[in-house]
């Protein structure tokens, strides 16, 4: 829905749903999305969020009906797309993920060819006027980046997406982009690292030449569309976790130039203090399908854990009798952002308000979007109504805080 007074339009992934195939895809967008829009945008046309596998993706952009079947549907519903989710290329909801939602990584044909195909999808099915978005994973999982080569093919890859953006803008009339997400124990983690990155590789000279050629353009105009086409998504849950200003975060990109296509309204577990009734309570959130990347703040020093498995070992690795030190955890787990307390700890929904706040003051994106994926994996006491219930409560909340 458009939030109005420039503040853009807001919405949920449809992640949360099933829809590892078009078929299950389309089938929650049916179940899902009329009661939804019918508890919160009854009156106002409702924006939407479409999850599309590598294998969607391939339904739809090879089956012209299927995306006139979609289109239907959004318009007989008063529904319009606005972004798409084209981060896990696989299965995301049928078994475990955890880092291989990463592969195939961005030095690969196959990221490259499954994102140029929800782009097509994106410009024939987003309506005459919107700017439509692809999520996107962080380049790689930053253990399997070796060096500068690596970084070079993440490089290649985008800009042959970019081509493609630059390519369907004249022919559809649509600016669709490209949103890279910095996610905790990626190639592309910290703010920092994101801001390096899009200023020393994907927006320098050198890009720029090789836009221009793949995309027969004047490098002036090169550097222009690298900027219009290519951004990042800030989900305010991931650089929460970092320990970051989500301010001064929020202020580097506007600084840097990087435009921020979509931000992301996420809360992650937070516990203050890391006492023994809390990592017992945690116990709960571990060992799930997906990832539960965990940074400590201990003694003025970050250190980063996989799981949280890996770090309840950190918690119990001392002599016996031995205090563990006080620390601090911030947890890849997605809870529901409407939550601050979760009873033995917390939650980081303090870093939504403050980027909402800023939002608020000096509108940063077009497109905001709540992504609580976790559903199916949380625990049954933080599960209040169904999931209809659930995202509705999501979405009152964050445009309580706009009002």
């Amino acid at each position: 829905m458009d939030l109005g007074n420039g503040l853009g339009h807001l919405t949920y992934s449809t992640l949360v749903h099933p829809g590892d195939t078009w078929q299950q895809m389309f089938e929650s967008l049916q179940h899902y999305l009329p009661k939804v829009k019918q508890r919160v945008s009854p009156r106002e046309p409702f924006g939407v969020c479409i999850r599309l596998s590598a294998r969607a993706a391939k339904t739809l952009v090879e089956a012209a009906s299927e995306r006139e079947r979609l289109k239907k549907f959004l318009g007989d519903g008063d529904m319009y797309l606005y972004t798409a989710n084209a981060f896990p290329y696989g299965d995301f909801k049928s078994g475990p993920v955890k880092e291989r939602v990463y592969e195939p990584d961005w030095r690969t044909a196959e990221r490259t060819q499954y994102t140029k195909n929800v782009a097509t999808i994106l410009a024939d099915v987003a309506p005459e006027g919107t700017s439509p978005s692809i999520q996107s994973s962080p380049l790689g999982f930053k253990p399997n980046v070796k060096g500068p080569k690596d970084v070079t093919s993440f490089t290649d890859h985008v800009l042959q997406v970019a081509a493609h953006l630059v390519d369907l803008e004249p022919s559809t009339g649509r600016t669709v982009t490209l949103a890279l997400e910095p996610e905790p124990m990626c190639f592309l983690e910290t703010t920092d690292e994101a801001v390096r990155y899009f200023t020393d590789h994907l927006y320098a000279g050198a890009s720029a030449e090789t836009l221009a050629r793949s995309a027969r353009m004047p490098v002036s105009e090169a550097i222009a569309a690298l900027r219009r086409h290519i951004g990042v998504v800030f989900d305010i849950c991931h650089q929460a976790i970092e320990f970051e200003d989500i301010s001064a975060s929020l202020q580097k990109l506007v600084d840097a130039g990087v435009p921020i296509f979509k931000l992301q309204e996420a809360a992650a577990v937070h516990i203050p203090n890391v006492d023994q009734k809390a990592v017992d309570s945690l116990s709960r959130f571990a060992e799930t399908v997906y990832l539960t990347q965990t940074v400590q703040r201990k003694g003025g020093r970050i250190e980063r854990f996989l799981n949280l498995e890996n770090a309840f070992s950190d918690w119990n690795d001392r002599s016996a009798g031995e205090e563990p030190g006080a620390r601090e955890w911030r947890v890849h787990f997605h809870v529901p952002v409407f939550l601050e307390d979760l009873g033995a700890f917390r939650t980081t929904r303090f870093a939504i308000e403050e980027a909402l706040a800023f939002h608020k003051r000096t509108p940063l994106s077009r497109q905001l979007e709540i992504e609580t994926y976790t559903w199916d994996v949380l625990p049954a006491h933080l599960k209040t109504g169904d999931i209809t219930d659930y995202v509705c409560r999501e979405i009152e909340w964050v445009r309580a805080q706009l009002a």
